[in-house]
């Protein structure tokens, strides 16, 4: 029997925490070391680094980490994988290679590229989503590094699974179970207790990273090193991998796995096997993400104290309005938003002061820098009692605009530039299927006698997780029982949804079922504006939208709630 592959997962985001690789080369065996140092929003960032310096454009960061990563990975016999080459690949290989001469560490580098396509009028990047062909073909060539630009996620598990096992792409199922095993490692510590609604009763001041010990079915285990901080449980693995995602059909370049064919089981302390997953054809087309700057945008916050929180803010309101009129300098868009963050006869002056947010936006930089700036100080002596803000407003900063297309994936090209310097051309797959919807599967029977109900957040007996693509947010809810998913299943409709979220009440919000995982996940269109890079939304990232969900009161069976008191009072 073929001994699993053990991959490790080091960066869940650009800036992630410094010492993981080698924490995560240290602590436990491996045989593989991943990477993911790429979002929406990075590309805009390494666009705009890439302008100053054309010789740039990748992430730094992993360069220094691999100073003292290279010589523990090559004693450990450790491959590395990582997406940190982001527009720039080539680039990051040759400074790679260098810095192995530097500290006298012999390895072999290769690098995939082909994602970068022409940019369009406009826009400042423009790169398609690659799968785990090429970095398999590096693999299979011999390389201890290889570093890629814009591949999915999940790629930097495929790739190495595929050349490990031997997976050409008609393994539609080993593939799949791969895609799913990448989506949970490829936010770091989201795996292991970070960013978890059931976080109480677990040590996660320094979770370890997770790792998933891959098998050649494409069924995995996903665990941590022991002794690391953290936990990986049913919970914080079906919490991932509802993360950014929608419906049944997860749709990649490698295959589309079927997220309603997914089966958790715990298979002891730290250790969650996933099996069963099907896979599908891959859709004929690959996404393309395309980052431009937006224009400029600028923010200034009012601390309103006291008493007549509400007239204090219209009183702002209008005197700004008035001195933008006056300076013949208004900019585009305005917003304000009221936080109501005091409370009635606090002890602190900070329990008691509210804050008042204004967001202006224009693609002129003076008109949001120095009329918005200068109209916010004037008003220091001859506004409302209390005036202050929580910084000096400064000079306006530029946001981006994320847009996402799709194109024929036999015009992209895919190259694995192996270790020896030969371009390898990875020819897409040749049996495809359009994306369709999978239907809604049937819904558990309702609870047949829920009895008395009382009124608690929702909270109390689902998690939730929630985060951004594009401008659309992703919350994913799973019931912590099966009673409870059996209650949740029936109550928590779009409607009931939209109720408890007033803010998404004038959206399009579409509901996935997910029996297998006990889970609901709603995709609300637009939320976001035109994506985290244009900084439009308090929370720009969705990242809380899901405990606010969970926060929010609604009528729930006494039965239940008492069932979960007592589980987690033997937890």
């Amino acid at each position: 029997m073929t001994a699993p592959l053990r991959i490790g997962n080091a960066s869940g985001f650009y800036g992630d925490r410094f010492d993981a690789m080698r924490e995560m080369l240290t602590g436990g065996p491996l045989d593989v070391l991943t990477g993911d140092y790429l979002a929406e929003l990075t590309m805009l960032i390494l666009g705009r680094s890439r302008l100053k310096d054309p010789a740039r454009g990748y992430a730094t960061t992993f360069l220094r980490q691999l100073e003292e990563g290279l010589g523990l990975a090559h004693e450990r016999g450790v491959r590395i994988v990582a997406n940190a080459g982001g527009l720039n690949p080539a680039g990051l290989a040759d400074a790679v290679r260098e810095l192995a001469d530097k500290v006298g560490v012999p390895v072999r580098v290769a690098h995939v590229e082909g994602d970068s396509l022409p940019v369009p009028e406009g826009f400042l990047t423009a790169n398609a989503y690659l799968g785990g062909a090429g970095i398999a073909a590096c693999l299979d060539a011999g390389a201890d590094i290889v570093v890629t630009g814009r591949v999915t996620d999940a790629a930097l598990v495929t790739g190495p699974a595929a050349a490990h096992f031997g997976w050409g792409p008609g393994d539609l199922d080993a593939l799949a179970g791969a895609v799913v095993a990448g989506h949970v490692l490829e936010c770091g510590t989201q795996a292991t207790g970070g960013n978890y609604s059931f976080f109480r009763g677990h040590d996660l001041r320094r979770p370890g990273f997770p790792v998933a010990e891959i098998h050649a079915d494409g069924s995995s285990v996903i665990t941590k090193h022991d002794g690391t901080g953290g936990v990986v449980d049913l919970g914080t693995v079906t919490a991932q991998l509802l993360y950014e995602t929608g419906g049944a059909r997860y749709a990649g370049p490698d295959v589309t796995a079927r997220l309603d064919t997914v089966r958790l089981t715990q298979d002891g302390p730290d250790r969650v096997r996933v099996s069963g997953v099907r896979g599908e054809a891959p859709p004929p087309t690959l996404k393309v993400g395309l980052n431009r700057l937006g224009g400029w945008r600028n923010e200034v916050v009012f601390v309103l104290t006291g008493l007549d929180i509400e007239a204090k803010a219209a009183l702002v309101q209008e005197q700004f309005a008035d001195a933008l009129a006056r300076s013949g300098a208004a900019p585009g868009e305005v917003r304000w938003e009221l936080s109501r963050t005091d409370r009635a006869d606090a002890a602190t002056e900070e329990t008691a002061s509210a804050l008042l947010r204004l967001v202006v936006r224009d693609p002129d930089p003076e008109t949001v820098g120095r009329a918005v700036s200068g109209a916010a100080i004037e008003l220091a002596l001859g506004s409302y009692p209390g005036f202050h803000v929580t910084a000096p407003p400064g000079k306006g900063t530029p946001y981006g605009v994320f847009e996402a297309r799709y194109v024929p994936a036999g015009e992209v090209p895919h190259i694995a530039v192996l270790p020896d310097g030969r371009r390898e051309s990875l020819a897409p797959p040749t049996t495809t299927q359009p994306l369709r919807d999978a239907g809604e599967p049937p819904l558990p029977p309702p609870l047949p006698d829920p009895g008395p109900t009382r009124s608690a957040p929702l909270g109390r007996v689902a998690g939730a997780r929630s985060g951004d693509k594009g401008g659309d947010a992703n919350v994913g809810v799973w019931a912590v029982g099966d009673d409870a998913w059996r209650w949740l299943a029936h109550e928590l409709t779009v409607e009931r949804f939209r109720e408890l979220l007033p803010e998404t009440a004038a959206l399009t919000v579409v509901r996935h079922v997910l029996p297998n995982l006990r889970a609901l996940n709603f995709t609300v269109h637009g939320l976001l504006g035109e994506g985290v890079a244009a900084q439009q939304r308090f929370d720009p990232q969705a990242k809380a939208v899901g405990e606010w969900l969970r926060s929010r009161h609604l009528p729930i069976p006494v039965a239940l709630l008492e069932t979960v008191h007592v589980r987690e009072a033997h937890a």
